[in-house]
Parts: C-alpha cells; structure tokens; sequence
C-alpha cells in the first residue's frame, strides 16, 4: 500500500507498526480511513481517492 501511495500521490509514506489488525490511514492528523469502523481492509485506490479529498 505504501508504495502504492508513493507511486501516484508522490507523498512522503511513514509506516507505523500496530497490533490487532488496526489500519488507520490519516493525512495531516486527519482520520481519512479506519478498518476498525469500516470492518475491512481497503483497496490502494480508494485511500488513493480518500486522500485527494483532503
């Protein structure tokens, strides 16, 4: 996902390790997506569009 991000946002990536399956993707202290409220893991795409929006 990471270089994903990299590849079509150009934005700099900071991976930090969690437990219990968390994936929290957040921009600039902004919450844009959590798998522990949506349920599921997301698709590259749709955090690349999540982002965008921001």
């Amino acid at each position: 996902m990471g270089d994903e991000l990299k590849k079509n946002l150009g934005a700099e990536i900071e991976l930090i390790a969690g437990s219990n399956g968390i994936f929290d993707v957040t921009v600039d202290s902004k919450m844009v997506f959590s798998k522990s409220e949506q349920g599921r893991f997301p698709q590259a795409d749709e955090i690349i569009s999540l982002i965008r929006q921001v």
